[in-house]
């Protein structure tokens, strides 16, 4: 089976040239893959970062997608892909040489026909330091110790997950709403993938061992982005609710339950200010937050709107 390594980037230059030092010293045969960086309109040095690798084996090949957005340059990943298996990462991740090895061992085992996705564990690390009162938000999957299936109430990261190529002739492409673009931090394109690959009759198979260690950096640790990440998220997580079905009906019921959520963290926020625990007001603004997202998406969702 021949291994696409897809990249989807958009300003990170310096993140990638990490991430492709590590393919770089991959111990999977050269003539077995091959490296997609797909540049989301980066207006950093991308392009020059991905040029520094032209005399690795494989040479990673730069892609221009136009199209804001990171599952459309997932998509544009499986158009340009010439592998059967396409192995998705983020462009900060750090990964040992043995890592396309353990992502491909499942598909060698005699489930191989049954199974539509691979994640690999995913370990947040913190280059510049972690808070402690945002530590709570970040460990590892540790889904499982062993490779295997997942149950449905759990969904790998699509900033380690392998899906065969044939899997998307079956249910589809990413869907291009539930994803980030520039100017929000939108997430769910690949929990919503994953469900339509179970329904799908598919598999979705945790390997530990194959594990990235995903970057962190400051600017991902501080109360404006958590919060922001919470705001969109919770708008990600509305649409693609929106989608299924009886949802509109679902989130309708949602609607008082966020009010009181809203009301409860901003209460909560505020006692923990006054007896100066910081942490824990952020905290609770960070979920107040989230609520807020929810009320803001839903009335927009069942009307039709994104």
């Amino acid at each position: 089976m021949r291994l696409t390594v897809a990249l989807c980037t958009y300003n990170r230059a310096d993140f990638l040239r990490q991430t492709l030092a590590g393919l770089a010293r991959q111990n999977f045969p050269r003539d077995q893959f091959e490296v997609l960086v797909i540049d989301n309109n980066s207006r950093d040095h991308t392009a020059a970062v991905v040029a520094e690798f032209a005399n690795t084996v494989p040479a990673p090949r730069h892609v221009l997608e136009t199209q804001q957005g990171l599952d459309y340059a997932r998509n544009r990943a499986i158009s340009e892909a010439r592998g059967d298996l396409i192995i998705f990462g983020d462009d900060d991740i750090l990964i040992a040489p043995d890592w396309l090895t353990q992502m491909l061992a499942p598909f060698a085992t005699a489930n191989a026909e049954h199974i539509g996705a691979v994640g690999g564990e995913v370990i947040p690390v913190f280059p510049d330091g972690l808070p402690p009162w945002v530590a709570e938000w970040h460990a590892p999957l540790a889904f499982r110790t062993d490779a295997g299936p997942l149950p449905a109430r759990h969904s790998p990261m699509g900033a380690n997950l392998a899906i065969p190529r044939a899997v998307f002739a079956r249910v589809g492409l990413f869907h291009t709403a539930l994803d980030r673009a520039a100017g929000n931090y939108f997430s769910g394109g690949d929990s919503e993938m994953v469900r339509r690959i179970r329904a799908a009759g598919l598999e979705i198979w945790f390997a530990p061992r194959a594990a990235v260690r995903h970057q962190m950096p400051a600017s991902r640790t501080t109360f404006r982005y958590a919060a922001r990440h919470a705001f969109d998220s919770a708008r990600s997580r509305t649409i693609d609710r929106a989608g299924q079905p009886g949802g509109k009906t679902y989130l309708a019921s949602r609607w008082l339950a966020n009010i009181l959520k809203l009301l409860g963290y901003a209460i909560m926020a505020l006692l923990a200010a006054l007896i100066l625990r910081t942490g824990d007001a952020k905290k609770a603004l960070v979920r107040a937050w989230r609520s807020c997202g929810y009320l803001y998406q839903i009335p927009r969702s069942l009307v039709g709107k994104i």
